[in-house]
């Protein structure tokens, strides 16, 4: 007997839902895809700012220059921390989608900017959509793999990130020596933009029903809802 049938949502002709990277292992894939991306988007910018801070706009002081960090850091943080409870209002698939909607004008930005203010409001909206993007392909893949391959796939989703990072850095800082410090370096941002909006619309399925599938497994009658301010309290 099939269990999924008597799952709330499910109705005939869904496909059968499992947990594991053997059954799942394609969408796994796609997303650690697309947290290439994700990472990359921040990679394009962070070996071009500072020089792009003294030369075109004057800016010498390092806190100033630092500054486009610590507005990241802070959108980032902010996002992250309300992803959860909008998670529980939309989508998994539909958060990530927003995040990349936000994240596209970043290297228009950054190639027209014609004030370091501009340069800040780009890396606000990075930070929002690493946040929003980075967070979803986190627990898309958890949802899929399950328990047991849960730190498995967070493995593979935080490597994927870094090294794509990593590598968009050394590669915008070798386009930037060849040719300037913008706009050529940025070109790479907006197909990585495209490409992380693209998957995520016509490849990335959403979770919801391998999420639904563990909870309902492991139900029980000792088992309580939980409220973000509660989960704040225990995660501070």
């Amino acid at each position: 007997m099939n269990v999924i049938k008597f799952l709330p949502g499910f109705a005939p002709g869904q496909p059968h839902v499992t947990l594991g990277l053997s059954d799942n292992w394609r969408q796994i894939a796609l997303l650690v895809a697309t947290n290439m991306f994700v990472g990359g988007m921040i990679g394009m910018e962070r070996t071009i700012l500072p020089g792009l801070a003294e030369a075109e706009f004057g800016i010498t002081s390092k806190t100033a220059v630092v500054s486009f960090i610590a507005t990241f850091g802070l959108a980032k943080a902010g996002s992250n921390l309300l992803v959860g409870p909008i998670a529980q209002r939309f989508t998994r698939r539909r958060i990530l989608i927003a995040g990349w909607l936000v994240g596209i004008p970043v290297p228009l930005l950054l190639i027209w900017a014609p004030a370091w203010g501009w340069i800040i409001g780009a890396n606000l909206l990075l930070g929002v959509n690493q946040g929003l993007a980075w967070s979803m392909t986190v627990n898309m893949k958890m949802d899929l793999a399950g328990p047991r391959w849960r730190g498995l796939v967070l493995g593979f989703n935080e490597s994927a990130g870094y090294l794509s990072l990593a590598a968009m850095a050394f590669l915008t800082g070798m386009i930037a020596e060849s040719y300037g410090l913008r706009p050529e370096p940025f070109y790479l941002g907006i197909g990585i933009a495209a490409a992380g909006l693209a998957f995520s619309v016509l490849f990335i399925r959403d979770t919801a029903s391998h999420l639904e599938l563990e909870t309902t497994s492991q139900a029980g009658p000792a088992q309580t809802s939980s409220s973000f301010k509660s989960n704040f309290a225990d995660a501070t």
